[in-house]
């Protein structure tokens, strides 16, 4: 699957999260997007996220031990990658070019694919 449905449909699982995971996951990675978009190279990020500690930060704004947070973050991550390949599983794309007609009644030279998704 193409990865910027891969994007979309992980953002669609986050959204669907209980509301405290969700706000510390999009926490955490809200950090570390800012910090991404302040590096040009991975070694700026990698030194920045050392500097800046996301994991720590969200610990600390979710009164949690920095364990505690790093257990739910795992747990959090294992949800939305196990919901992400069930979706990825289950996602059929089925040709309707054969049965898309045009105004005049002829077969139109384009090609109609769906996604279906369970």
């Amino acid at each position: 699957m193409n990865e910027h449905l891969m994007e979309i449909l992980a953002r669609e699982i986050v959204n669907g999260l209980p509301p405290h995971k969700r706000e510390v996951y999009q926490y955490v990675v809200g950090v570390e997007d800012e910090l991404a978009s302040q590096s040009n190279t991975s070694e700026q990020f990698m030194s920045l996220l050392v500097k800046h500690a996301p994991h720590k930060q969200a610990a600390s704004h979710f009164n949690m031990t920095y364990g505690q947070l790093m257990v739910l973050m795992k747990e959090i991550e294992s949800e939305i990658d196990e919901k992400l390949k069930r979706k990825e599983s289950n996602a059929r794309w089925i040709d309707y070019s054969d049965h898309v007609k045009g105004n005049s009644g002829s077969r139109n030279n384009r090609i109609m694919q769906f996604l279906f998704m369970i």
